[in-house]
């Protein structure tokens, strides 16, 4: 039976996925990992010491798991922090040379189009559009589709940890840091006006990062990859999670404490494109980009 792999090398999570090919139509988990890497923990622009030992480390750590399951099909994908930092290329030549590891860099659009593969896996479509939001430490993927095909699909680089090293820098959050991450918004996902105009009763699936959070707090019963969660309840969780500060959202239940410092401007982002289109529904997902990337590996191979 025929093992693949991908790394996913992301802003704030790296992630390992290793799934075997049983008979060429069903597929088995056969490991699965993440780790808090946040590469862009002091800059997007520039890896520092600490997050580049951390990405260092986990990526021979990785190439050990990779050798260890005897996967010799894999891809290792690199995006928005490594595209967009100047020492980025170095990272990638230390993972080469320490570990015989070859980094993908790939763009914003084939980010996109692998997070639309993985979530077609997880969430049955339906007759109306879906919005794909996949939010990244360094960029947010978003994708409008149908049951019949993909309408747009776009990368913008207002991830997380661009959101929190630029204004969130009071606790709680302050009304004009909010005013700020909102504006900032505002100008950067103004491409994203033109579809909020052109598509109404839109279902807002999460995939990645926050999302996680929505469903620890939000989802009561889930049955399978993906589950829905209140829109009312998350406008008040949402309420909640501004008000409270770094040491009270470390306490709050639900939010991993590796995701309390983010998690403010998180919600911001996402109140954000529910107050500016039609959401009528929000589904969380359990796939997301590194399960596109090993569906198409696995099909391709097929």
């Amino acid at each position: 039976m025929s093992r693949f792999g991908v790394i996913d090398l992301g802003t704030n999570t790296f992630h390992i996925l290793i799934m075997e090919n049983v008979n060429n139509s069903s597929f088995k988990e056969i490991y699965r990992e993440r780790r808090f890497i946040k590469l862009a923990e002091e800059s997007i622009e520039y890896i520092g010491l600490a997050p580049f030992e951390r990405g260092l480390n986990a990526m021979i750590d990785y190439s050990k798991i990779l050798h260890d399951f005897n996967v010799e099909n894999y891809r290792a994908i690199g995006t928005a922090a490594l595209r967009r930092a100047k020492n980025g290329k170095d990272f990638i030549q230390q993972v080469f040379d320490k570990t015989g590891v070859k980094i993908e860099l790939i763009s914003g659009e084939e980010e996109a189009r692998f997070i639309h593969l993985g979530v077609k896996l997880a969430v049955e479509s339906t007759d109306g559009i879906d919005l794909i939001m996949d939010i990244g430490g360094g960029s947010v993927e978003f994708i409008f589709y149908n049951k019949n095909e993909v309408l747009s699909a776009s990368s913008f680089p207002v991830g997380v940890a661009i959101l929190y090293n630029h204004f969130h820098n009071h606790e709680p959050i302050l009304k004009s840091e909010i005013e700020a991450v909102e504006a900032f918004l505002k100008t950067h996902l103004k491409p994203l006006e033109k579809e909020f105009s052109k598509y109404s009763n839109i279902r807002l699936i999460g995939a990645s990062g926050a999302f996680e959070v929505v469903e620890n707090i939000l989802v009561k019963e889930k049955n399978g990859l993906s589950a829905k969660a209140s829109i009312s309840e998350f406008l008040t969780l949402h309420e909640q999670i501004i008000k409270a500060n770094h040491e009270e959202r470390h306490c709050f239940e639900g939010i991993p404490s590796t995701r309390a410092d983010l998690i403010v401007v998180a919600f911001l982002l996402i109140n954000f494109i529910i107050q500016n289109a039609d959401i009528q529904e929000i589904v969380v997902c359990d796939y997301a980009m590194k399960e596109g990337v090993l569906y198409e590996m696995i099909h391709n191979e097929i």
